[in-house]
């Protein structure tokens, strides 16, 4: 059982909580798959015996996967947000995602091959979107929303008006 008072619980389809726990660990640093559990009875979603959690941290945060069926399905109602310093971990990320089975989408957002929205987002993002001056800002935001990953040096083009 983790340290942690609380996790986060992601509903996978039957079977595919380890293999996206141990994709996602293996992207991320302070990340790692922990304890699996199986079923100790049948249950609608699997007989006894069967994978039924995965506990697994990413980014030092607490995870639980859940095999629990298609009967529930993610959706961009929640997201993960991963913050960038550079294009070059920006690119890392969006590439593993995509090229691993996920879907390109604006913004900064795709999904994953089990449906979920992950937002890699450049800190260089976030701070001109912030800045001072509401023309630079509008700049950047106008220049992100013509995107699908995030091209830093457009942004930072953007903001300051070249």
């Amino acid at each position: 059982m983790p340290d942690s008072k609380m996790a986060t619980c992601l509903w996978f389809d039957n079977g595919e909580a380890s293999k996206a726990a141990a994709f996602y660990a293996s992207l991320f640093p302070d990340s790692h798959v922990g304890k699996i559990y199986t079923s100790p009875a049948d249950n609608p979603s699997m007989k006894a015996g069967g994978e039924l959690m995965v506990e697994f941290t990413l980014l030092g945060q607490a995870y639980l996967g859940l095999n629990g069926g298609p009967a529930f399905t993610p959706n961009e109602a929640v997201s993960f947000v991963i913050y960038t310093d550079t294009q070059e971990e920006t690119d890392l990320y969006w590439n593993a995602i995509i090229d691993n089975g996920g879907k390109a989408s604006d913004c900064g957002w795709c999904k994953d091959k089990w449906g979920f929205s992950w937002q890699i987002t450049p800190r260089a993002l976030m701070e001109a979107m912030g800045d001072p001056d509401p023309a630079a800002a509008k700049r950047a935001m106008e220049a992100m929303m013509t995107m699908q990953k995030i091209d830093i040096a457009t942004i930072e083009a953007a903001r300051k008006g070249a």
